[in-house]
């Protein structure tokens, strides 16, 4: 049986892996993220998670299934990622309230054996309210924005901030579990056979 390998410490993907009964080791990948912004988000987030997967394979010698997945927010064309500091933090968020923004995820599955692969992409479309300075403020001082694109979490207290979305939620936490299930079916691997296996 395969083994299972996540390129990424991420909590919201290894949570999200987790919650479909699978096991999996979780590496980091150590890319310089910094090469591809010169690409579109859709482009960049598919080169990042590909990046990602094929870092962490090659120092994999075991028969293995690697995963990498990579997370912007876009904004009028503007690519917002994880905030550097609080500073770039409240201007992310200043600059998406009250406005919709498209939040991209690439997944990309490739098997360290064979060489197949899997690079697709989810947009999903976020509605955010208006947020006030002293809803910006508090909500940095939580800390949850410093490691997430876009400086918000959907699955924590920045739930309170959106109005709707329209797309995969899950792609917004940073893991598209809809193309994640396709693309190891396009490699046959059929999740519900390989749960608690791994």
């Amino acid at each position: 049986m395969k083994k299972l390998i996540l390129a990424s410490q991420s909590p919201r993907r290894k949570e999200l892996l987790k919650s479909l009964g699978l096991s999996f080791q979780s590496i980091t990948s150590h890319i310089d993220e910094e090469n591809f912004h010169l690409q579109s988000p859709e482009d960049m987030v598919k080169a990042l998670a590909y990046a990602k997967a094929d870092a962490v394979s090659k120092g994999v010698e075991e028969d293995a299934v690697i995963i990498g997945s990579d997370t912007v927010v876009v904004l009028d064309n503007k690519i917002l990622g994880k905030p550097k500091n609080k500073e770039e933090a409240a201007y992310f968020l200043e600059l998406l309230s009250g406005n919709m923004h498209t939040v991209y995820t690439g997944i990309a599955i490739k098997d360290n054996k064979n060489s197949n692969s899997y690079i697709d992409v989810e947009q999903t479309q976020v509605y955010m309210k208006k947020l006030t300075q002293d809803e910006i403020q508090a909500y940095i001082h939580s800390n949850e924005p410093m490691d997430k694109a876009g400086a918000y979490g959907i699955q924590g207290l920045g739930a309170i901030f959106i109005e709707k979305i329209i797309g995969d939620y899950y792609s917004v936490m940073g893991f598209p579990i809809l193309k994640f299930y396709l693309g190891m079916q396009s490699m046959g691997i059929n999740l519900f056979d390989v749960r608690d296996n791994y």
